[in-house]
């Protein structure tokens, strides 16, 4: 899996969902728990994220692309 998160920001992710199922379920989420979690969502979830954000910015930067004719042409005088 390409898709790498360094060890701090897994606990981060870990954390937060600790404190949302406190939140909506009233019930502690150990720590094993929540980044067995976090590292299935990463699996499971993670490749169709990182997969929708390339073509995102790909097709953001062929827009980009496409511009510069329209936006920097500069008319020969000859």
């Amino acid at each position: 899996m390409r898709i790498k998160l360094s060890p701090k920001r897994k606990e981060e992710i870990a954390n937060a969902l600790s404190g949302y199922y406190q939140e909506q379920f009233d019930e502690e989420l150990s720590e094993y728990r929540a980044m067995t979690l976090v590292e299935f969502l990463l699996q499971k979830i993670g490749p169709s994220q990182y997969n929708q954000a390339v073509t995102d910015v790909r097709k953001f930067l062929t827009e980009k692309v496409e511009e510069l004719d329209t936006e920097f042409y500069e008319p020969e005088n000859l």
